[in-house]
């Protein structure tokens, strides 16, 4: 299976005086010449899932790439953060996965998503990549996807190739209503959607999610809405294309001030029970402003990775994989946060590692 990040040789090229244009100078051309025209039918569908923080993306693109609807597809995966976690555990399910990082798709130069998306169909056309029926992009948690639309509708020769399905955002059952109260990017989200899911509803009391039903109605009437219980949805409406014509986008963004990003690496095997008495600390001070920890720790006595997530107060259950997607065995957890400056967490850490002592012996 190929794996690329989709921007390195890109970046090469742009440093030696090649433009986009130069690369692929219009919807007929290829690599090596006019290429045949297409007929309308046969582009390339493109299901693009949005949701805030910890809404439970990548869950559902796990188990959609796991049931046969979602053989042939490639993915692209967009992270806030400078380790991609949620590349790496779709990275085994699907036929190609491409990540762009440290960064939303809405604020990168969008050049990116554009060079990947012609790579993808460059390496298609070479043999470089297994035949794909379809591309999924998962957004960043932050991410606002007018942007992303505005890509397609104004990039004549990603039209000719690609063309959007259906717009899919993902809601959190659980702390939902507090991030659409709280930031303007899961609002943007729910608007701008042709198919809204509610994940985690298996977690919350079903007042609750009938009151955040309604709330999602109100912002967008146009959007069908479904529920996932764990994890769970049929895979069909993942693709199925949007029954309503997609209403006007807003292409500027604007993240909510003090949200950032940052990396907690560890090399040695980890004590679970230090990691989460230190987790258990952070989110009971802080837990509001704990946006997302999302990560690979490799925890002493395990084989393969154990997955952890937390949103806010909620902690997800830890799941050990049978495998490591890589050959980086390193634990790695991304942390997004509000106001909470990384030098604190990782002092925390630190302390309860040393009021922990050595793992004991036998």
């Amino acid at each position: 299976m190929a794996n690329t990040t989709g921007t390195t040789d890109d970046r090469i090229r742009a440093g030696r005086g090649e433009t986009v244009l130069e690369l692929f100078p219009s919807r007929e051309a290829g690599p090596f010449g006019r290429r045949h025209k297409r007929e309308r039918g046969a582009r390339v569908p493109v299901t693009v899932v949005s949701g805030f923080l910890g809404a439970g993306k990548t869950t559902l693109l796990r188990r959609f790439l796991a049931s046969p609807d979602g053989a042939g597809t490639a993915v692209i995966v967009n992270e806030f953060g400078a380790v991609g976690i949620d590349d790496a555990l779709v990275r085994a399910s699907a036929d190609e996965t491409v990540l762009l990082g440290n960064g939303c798709l809405c604020c990168i130069a969008r050049s990116d998503l554009q060079l990947a998306l012609r790579r993808l169909v460059f390496d298609r056309e070479r043999g470089g990549v297994p035949p794909f029926a379809r591309v999924v992009i998962e957004t960043s948690g932050l991410a606002d996807p007018g942007p992303i639309l505005q890509t397609f509708s104004t990039d004549r020769a990603l039209g000719g190739e690609f063309h959007v399905d259906v717009v899919l955002t993902v809601v959190d059952a659980v702390a939902g209503e507090t991030n659409l109260d709280k930031a303007a990017e899961a609002r943007k989200q729910a608007i701008l959607a042709d198919r809204l899911v509610i994940s985690k509803t298996d977690l919350a009391d079903a007042t609750a999610v009938d009151r955040l039903t309604a709330r999602l109605r109100a912002l967008n009437p146009r959007a069908t809405i479904e529920r996932a219980v764990a994890g769970e949805l049929d895979p069909q409406r993942m693709i199925a294309p949007a029954a309503v014509e997609r209403s006007g986008f807003v292409a500027e963004t604007a993240h909510a001030d003090g949200i950032a990003s940052f990396v907690l690496e560890i090399a040695e095997p980890v004590d679970w029970q230090t990691f989460s008495r230190a987790m258990e600390t952070l989110t009971a001070l802080r837990g509001a402003d704990l946006l997302r920890a999302k990560g690979l720790l490799n925890i002493a006595g395990c084989r393969g990775p154990v997955v952890v997530q937390y949103v806010q107060h909620l902690a997800h259950p830890p799941v050990e994989l049978e495998s490591w997607p890589d050959d980086k065995r390193t634990s790695r957890v991304v942390f997004i946060t509000r106001d909470i400056a990384e030098k604190c967490v990782r002092d925390l850490f630190a302390a309860v590692q040393a009021l922990a002592g050595p793992p004991a012996r036998d």
